[in-house]
């Protein structure tokens, strides 16, 4: 299979993290896998096995003003459209909202199969309104939409083909399968959390509910990993609960696997998510996890009380409960994450590996076809 992988850029992030896991697997399967990014393959965050093929479109300059904003999308999809004529490709696959409404728009009328996969909560996960309004126009265009949950697959067959829409979770990657965990026997202790500094990760709310239970645990710190336009809002809130001796940020960590391992617990504290990446990868590295409910995806991963700890969307007490009680618990953090690594049973690379290939599949078998039986009818009229 050749194909196309089509994203914003690879900077650090979950959307990123799964692209490039998902294009270095393929490569090994002896598929033709090219990414492309609208960005520039300088600034790219994560490796790319060699044999993937890698394209960057240098387009990601910033919009200064409507007639810069219209420009440069058309600049995008003058590009894409080229791309997708090239014939070098059997599929694109977009990743990603805006994204994906640039290639449906580039690639109107043209015969090639567009798969778009959504990689947040869109019901919670706001584009802008010309995006939003153009999402609801073009998915119906795409010939598959793939989703994360069921919850968002409901949302998706809402405008789009009803029997266009497939499910796919997001896989672990195999580097965090690799390492063993051991109790942690030393005099001090950390609480870690990583994603982008942006409301949406709730990094208010953790720092809220370490400020409730720290004092009883004088031996906890709290790490948070990331980078992002809160980043001085968040160091002036710790301040101002006076936690800042007790909390570390850190930048974004080439090493999450290692940070985990080092770490006794993983909060993540986001008013919404999708699927996320990290905490998927905590899980797979036997760390014991507490997650807020959010309408999408720590339900889809955490079995309440078996392998991890929900509670209740944006409840800054509850959350502080449950820090609390596994902070002084180390037999409970000890039970979750021996469960915890069982999560790959469900989203290891190579079972969601195979839930893409099956839908390839589906795409390509009956394109392949068709090719052919245009070709034996041109014999025939020859």
């Amino acid at each position: 299979m050749r194909i196309a992988l089509i994203i914003y850029d690879l900077g650090p992030g979950g959307a990123e993290r799964v692209a490039s896991t998902l294009a270095n697997n393929w490569a090994k399967s002896s598929d033709e896998i090219t990414v492309v990014t609208i960005g520039v393959v300088e600034k790219d965050f994560y490796a790319l096995d060699p044999r993937v093929r890698r394209i960057g479109l240098g387009l990601d300059q910033r919009s200064k003003g409507w007639r810069e904003f219209i420009l440069n999308n058309i600049r995008r999809a003058h590009q894409l459209r080229r791309l997708a004529r090239s014939g070098a490709y059997d599929i694109l696959l977009s990743f990603g909202d805006n994204t994906n409404v640039q290639l449906l728009l580039a690639t109107r009328l043209l015969k090639i199969p567009v798969l778009v996969a959504e990689h947040n909560d869109p019901r919670k996960h706001f584009i802008g309104a010309i995006a939003t309004w153009l999402r609801r126009l073009l998915y119906r265009y795409a010939r598959l939409v793939i989703v994360l949950t069921p919850d968002i697959g409901r949302w998706a067959r809402e405008i789009a083909n009803e029997n266009a829409v497939r499910v796919i979770p997001n896989p672990i990657s195999e580097q965090f399968l690799k390492y063993d965990r051991s109790p942690n026997e030393g005099s001090t202790h950390a609480i870690v959390a990583m994603g982008r500094m942006v409301p949406q990760k709730g990094f208010d709310y953790l720092l809220r509910a370490f400020a409730l239970c720290a004092g009883r645990h004088p031996t906890w710190t709290l790490r948070i990993f990331g980078e992002g336009p809160e980043h001085q809002n968040l160091c002036a809130l710790a301040d101002k609960l006076e936690i800042e001796s007790r909390v570390r940020f850190e930048p974004v960590t080439r090493e999450p696997e290692k940070v985990m391992r080092e770490s006794d617990l993983f909060v993540l504290s986001s008013r919404y998510e999708g699927f996320p990446m990290v905490l998927l990868e905590a899980m797979a590295s036997g760390m014991p996890v507490i997650s807020f409910d959010c309408l999408s995806g720590p339900r889809e991963m955490i079995r309440n009380g078996i392998d991890g700890v929900l509670v209740p969307p944006e409840d800054v007490e509850a959350l502080a409960s449950a820090m609390d009680r596994l902070m002084g618990n180390e037999e409970e953090r000890l039970r979750l994450g021996t469960r915890a690594v069982e999560i790959d049973q469900r989203f290891g690379l190579a079972r969601v590996s195979a839930m893409w290939k099956k839908v390839f599949e589906e795409v390509l078998i009956p394109e392949l076809k068709n090719k052919r039986l245009s070709h034996l009818g041109r014999q025939e009229s020859d």
